[in-house]
C-alpha cells in the first residue's frame, strides 16, 4: 500500500543551496520526451514528469493514458496519489509546530495518544519521524492489506487500534525500519496539538500559503478534476483497476494527492528555507544515527542518496494504482518528479526519474543492447563470486540457455549479454557488470549497482551449486492438480497454469509470480527469493508452504465449490 523507494546510497548531510554549476542544454526537453514516450506506450497507463532547474521548469510532459477506457491522455496537470511522498508534508507541518514551541521532538507518544502500550508509548516524536520507533507497521501485519480492510473509512483512533497491540519489532531507537504506523502516529500528534485533522493542518499551513492548489487529502479524489485512474498490471500487458483503498487508511503516511508541478513548487519552497526553520530543516534532511555507530540515509520524511555521484535527497511512494518518485540535487538546484498511474506492469517511476536526472546533469546512464553469446566461451567465467569485504556471494550461472545472477539471500535475476564482457539486467534496471581477469587469472565481477560509477568487486571462488542451475519437467496434468485457491494467514493465494504450461502463484493483490519446477512438488519463485512446496494428503493436493527469508507461510487448499 504505502511504501518508499528510498535513495539507498551514500548519506548526505544538510546541504545549502548554491548557484547551479551547469545549465540544462537546449536539447534536453526533446530527449526527455523521447525517453518517457519509449517507457510508457500511449495505449496503457503512463507517467507525468517535471524537471526544474533553479525553480524554473525545463521540461514538463506526459505519456500514456490517465483513463484507458475514456482515452484520456496524461499531462503535467494530471492529478495522482502521492503515496509516501506525503510523509515529508506531514513531517514539515509537525516541525512547524515544534518551531512554535507547541511540542518537542523528544516528547513521547504517550503524551499525545493516552493509553498507548509500552514500549511504543515511550517512543519519541523524533523516532516516529525517522522510523526508529520499533512500532509494528500496520501495512506489514499478515492478512491486513486486503480490500475488506483497505476499502473502508477509519478514524485516527480506529486505525491506531489496528496496530497498537501488535508486538514491537524492537525497542524505540534501537534500529531503523521503515514504518507506516509511525506516520499514522505523526498525524495523531499533529491532530492532538492542532485540534483538527492532520490534512487540514497541511492544507492551512503548507498547501494554501504556497499556492499548491492540487496538494490535498485524497478523500477528495472524486471531486478532483483531472484525477488519474489507478491500475494494476497483469499477464499479457493487461491492466485492471487497482485494489480499492479509502484514503483514511494511508493517513499521514500516504494520503495526499497532487500534480508534479505542485510538488516541484513545494520542493523549491522547502529547500529554499521557506517552510521549516534552518536548524529543523537540517535535521529533516540529515541521516539518522544509530546506536551501533552506523547511520541510515533517511531523515524526517526524506531520504538521501546520489545520482551519478551527485548528492541527492528525495522520496518516493507506492500505493494501490500509483507509483511516484522525486529527487532534488541541491548542488545543481535540480528537481525531477515522475508520477505513474499503475502499481505494476510498467516502467518504475524511480528508474525513469534517475535516467532523467542523469541526462539533465550531462551524465546519462549507459544503455545496453543484447547481443548473442557462446555458452562454451562464457563457461569458465560462470561460478560463485565472493563480494569484497564480507561473506556475501553472487552466483553467475546459465540455465536453459539463459543467464542469471543471484546474490545470497536475494532472488535470482535474468542477465543479458551486451558484448565486451559486459552484462545488464534489461531495460527496467540500471544495474550492470563487467567481467575482468585478475593478474592471477581468476575472474572478477565488477558490479555497478544502480548504474554507479564505482563498481562493487567480487572474485570467483568456484562453481555454482548444482541446485541453482537445475530444472525439472513436471507434466501438464500434474501442474493442473496444483491449480486452485488457497487460504493463508497473510492473504488469499491463487495458483494457476498459464497456456505455456508455467505454474504461477498470486498472493493477495500482488501480480502473479511464475514458478520454476525444481522437483515434482517443489518450485522456485522466479524473480523472488522464495520456494513453494505443495503438500498432499490422501493422494490429493491439500495445501502449500511458501519458504522465504528463513520463514514459512503455510496455506490450505480451499474446497472446490459444489453445485
Amino acid at each position: 500500500m504505502v511504501s518508499a523507494r528510498l535513495l539507498k546510497v551514500a548519506a548526505a548531510s544538510a546541504l545549502a543551496l548554491s548557484a547551479p554549476a551547469f545549465a540544462v542544454d537546449e536539447g534536453f526537453a526533446a530527449r526527455a520526451q523521447a525517453l518517457i514516450d519509449k517507457a510508457y506506450p500511449d495505449t496503457g497507463p503512463g507517467a507525468a514528469v517535471i524537471v526544474t532547474e533553479g525553480g524554473k521548469v525545463v521540461f514538463a510532459g506526459g505519456s500514456g493514458k490517465a483513463d484507458i477506457a475514456a482515452g484520456t491522455d496524461i499531462t503535467p496537470e494530471t492529478v495522482f496519489r502521492l503515496g509516501s511522498i506525503t510523509k515529508q508534508f506531514a513531517a514539515a507541518a509537525l516541525l512547524q509546530l515544534v518551531a512554535e514551541g507547541k511540542l518537542s521532538l523528544d516528547d513521547k507518544v504517550s503524551q499525545f495518544v493516552p493509553g498507548y502500550p509500552e514500549p511504543g508509548a515511550s517512543a519519541t516524536v523524533r523516532q516516529l519521524l525517522n522510523h526508529t520507533s520499533g512500532i509494528q507497521s500496520y501495512t506489514g501485519i499478515p492478512g491486513w492489506m486486503v480490500e475488506a480492510k483497505t476499502n473502508r473509512p477509519y478514524t485516527t483512533a480506529e486505525l491506531i487500534a489496528e496496530f497498537r497491540d501488535q508486538p514491537a519489532a524492537f525497542q524505540p531507537g534501537e534500529k531503523w525500519d521503515y514504518n507506516n504506523s509511525g506516520y499514522v502516529l505523526v498525524g495523531a500528534v499533529i491532530e492532538a496539538v492542532a485540534d483538527k485533522p492532520w490534512h487540514e493542518v497541511v492544507r492551512e499551513r503548507l498547501a494554501s500559503p504556497l499556492g499548491l492548489a492540487t496538494i490535498r487529502y485524497g478523500g477528495e479524489e472524486s471531486r478532483t478534476p483531472g484525477f488519474a485512474v489507478g491500475y494494476t498490471g497483469g499477464e499479457g500487458a493487461k491492466f485492471t483497476p487497482a485494489q480499492k483503498i479509502h484514503m483514511s487508511v494511508p493517513h499521514a503516511a500516504g494520503a495526499l494527492i497532487g500534480t508534479v508541478g505542485d510538488l516541484a513548487r513545494w520542493t523549491q519552497a522547502l529547500h529554499a528555507g521557506k517552510v521549516v526553520p534552518a536548524p529543523l530543516y537540517a535535521e529533516m534532511i540529515a541521516p539518522t544515527a544509530l546506536p551501533d555507530g552506523k547511520s541510515e540515509p533517511y531523515g524526517y520524511g526524506i531520504g538521501q542518496g546520489d545520482v551519478r555521484g551527485v548528492k541527492a535527497i528525495g522520496h518516493g511512494g507506492g500505493i494501490f494504482g500509483f507509483s511516484t518518485d522525486s529527487i532534488y540535487l541541491p548542488e545543481k538546484d535540480l528537481f525531477v518528479a515522475v508520477f505513474t498511474n499503475a502499481d505494476s506492469g510498467i516502467a518504475s517511476a524511480g528508474l525513469t526519474m534517475n535516467r532523467l536526472a542523469a541526462e539533465a546533469i550531462g551524465k546519462p546512464y549507459p544503455v545496453f543492447t543484447e547481443t548473442p553469446f557462446e555458452a562454451a566461451t562464457l563457461e569458465p567465467a560462470l561460478g560463485l563470486y565472493r563480494i569484497d569485504g564480507g561473506d556475501t556471494t553472487r552466483s553467475f550461472f546459465l540455465r536453459e540457455g539463459q543467464l542469471y545472477t543471484q546474490r545470497s539471500g536475494a532472488s535470482e535475476s535474468r542477465v543479458y549479454h551486451a558484448g565486451d564482457n559486459r552484462f545488464f539486467y534489461g531495460p527496467d534496471s540500471l544495474n550492470w557488470f563487467e567481467l575482468v581477469r585478475e593478474p592471477s587469472g581468476t575472474y572478477a565481477m565488477m558490479m555497478h549497482q544502480n548504474g554507479a560509477d564505482k563498481a562493487e568487486r567480487a572474485v570467483r571462488t568456484g562453481p555454482v551449486p548444482a541446485a541453482a542451475t537445475a530444472s525439472f519437467a513436471v507434466p501438464r496434468d500434474v501442474l493442473d492438480t496444483y491449480a486452485g485457491n488457497y487460504t493463508s494467514a497473510f492473504a488469499p493465494i491463487v495458483v494457476a497454469v498459464r497456456d505455456d504450461a508455467v505454474l504461477t502463484l498470486k498472493l493477495g493483490g500482488q501480480p502473479p509470480v511464475p514458478l520454476r519446477a525444481t522437483g515434482e512438488r517443489e518450485f522456485a519463485a522466479v524473480g523472488v527469493d522464495a520456494r513453494v512446496v505443495f503438500e498432499q494428503a490422501d493422494g490429493k493436493v491439500s495445501g502449500l508452504v511458501i519458504h522465504q527469508g528463513g520463514g514459512q507461510l503455510p496455506a490450505t487448499r480451499d474446497a472446490p465449490p459444489t453445485d
